[in-house]
């Protein structure tokens, strides 16, 4: 409860300073501006990396995997659809409701209400006495798989910001071979898993994803590129081999259990690294407050948006949370002959927290031009969904408590 806390006080305090960059860097703002988005993908890929390093499949049984990936695919669709909705027909004004271009930039700022986040809902399942329930087994299933869905999806997604282009289908065979990857080699992999390792295999992947970006760019800078860290990241995490003897999940029923490796130092820097992660996705919000007139933004819809009072704002943030909320509650009316009402409820209440991937979904719209007080209610909302996850796992484990009775 204390680091879900944390993290959310984090955020918030990363949106202020996000708004106060602009009048403090000056000139220097688009510098500071890359610098943050630099170390905010480092973190997301440390994360990320950390997720996949936990990510299990039993390969014999892969055909029994296909329901929970429908199930987590549907789950993650209807926040988005919701929230995309929202977006369009009540905080966009009339006249551009059959813009595509709004549409096609509010279809890639709306994922973010999309993936569960699977680190925030072990830890907490964990630290409430849950890692032994149904609900806990369903739940790392389903978390991961939405998380990936939410990966795989950002391709199409960007496709319809720049177009069909003979780069998006080389991304297409690289996303393709990296699947094969994690497939093929799941954990089999020996390379060291210390976090100074992971730390630069990040790195690594950031640098390379910048120069194949700069690269497409001098090729044609009309076909923005970019790889993001997520799924590279997290197929390598899914090829680390775990040392011998060694259980990932072996904590998990401890409080504060982050994804990665179980020894404590490594448990210590995975948390810092997360903290540092949701600040710098608060700071990197510093384009939506700068009111940029040139480039990427100047053309964007959702740009050129005028920012309502707060108050207006406030409404906001509660109807998307409750619409995105709403969207989870799939799970609630499948697995019938697995688990009673009771449980499929609290396993869909436990998918409603969200986190680092939905926040690197963000980063990446921002990285796109869109902007406006569209993100800015989109990040509150990610903000007001981490403060409310306490909450969420308390309805949970009474549910569970009184089914068991």
């Amino acid at each position: 409860m204390k680091k879900v806390a944390i993290f959310s006080l984090l955020l918030i305090v990363g949106l202020i300073g996000a708004s106060l960059l602009p009048k403090i860097a000056g000139d220097y703002l688009p510098i500071v501006e890359k610098a943050i988005t630099l170390l905010t993908l480092v973190g997301l890929g440390f994360v990320m990396i950390h997720v996949g390093y936990e990510f299990e499949i039993e390969k014999a049984e892969i055909k029994s995997y296909g329901w929970d990936y429908l199930v987590a695919m549907t789950a993650a669709a209807f926040p988005w659809v919701f929230v995309t909705l929202y977006f369009v027909f009540v905080m966009l004004p009339p006249p551009t409701w059959g813009s595509w271009n709004a549409w096609t930039e509010l279809l890639l700022a709306g994922r973010f209400a999309a993936p569960t986040s699977a680190g925030v809902l072990f830890s907490m399942l964990a630290a409430a006495g849950l890692s032994a329930t149904w609900l806990f087994r369903k739940a790392r299933v389903l978390a991961i798989f939405d998380d990936l869905d939410t990966i795989l999806l950002m391709l199409p997604l960007k496709m319809l910001i720049v177009g069909l282009a003979w780069q998006l289908g080389v991304i297409v065979l690289i996303m393709a071979g990296m699947l094969w990857l994690a497939w093929k080699y799941l954990h089999r992999c020996a390379i060291p898993t210390r976090w100074p390792w992971v730390l630069a295999y990040t790195v690594g992947i950031v640098v390379a994803s910048e120069l194949i970006s700069i690269g497409a760019n001098m090729i044609d800078d009309e076909v923005p590129i970019h790889i993001e860290v997520l799924l590279p990241a997290f197929v390598l995490g899914c090829m680390m081999k775990r040392p011998p003897g060694a259980d990932p999940h072996s904590d998990d029923a401890l409080a504060g259990h982050q994804e990665g490796p179980e020894d404590p130092g490594e448990q210590q820097v995975a948390t810092l690294v997360s903290a540092v992660f949701m600040l710098l996705v608060g700071l990197s919000m510093a384009t939506v407050f700068a009111g940029v007139d040139s480039g990427a933004m100047a053309k964007t819809v959702t740009a050129q948006q005028p920012v309502p009072d707060w108050s207006v704002i406030i409404w906001h943030v509660l109807a998307v949370t409750i619409l995105s909320n709403l969207g989870k509650m799939f799970p609630f009316f499948c697995y019938r002959e697995e688990a009673g009402w009771k449980e499929r409820l609290a396993l869909a209440i436990g998918m409603w927290p969200r986190g680092e991937v939905g926040a690197g979904v963000l980063v990446v719209s921002i990285s796109y031009g869109i902007g406006g007080p569209i993100v800015t209610v989109a990040a509150l909302s990610l903000a007001l969904n981490l403060v409310s996850t306490g909450g969420f796992i308390w309805l949970v484990q009474k549910l569970l408590q009184s089914n068991s009775k």
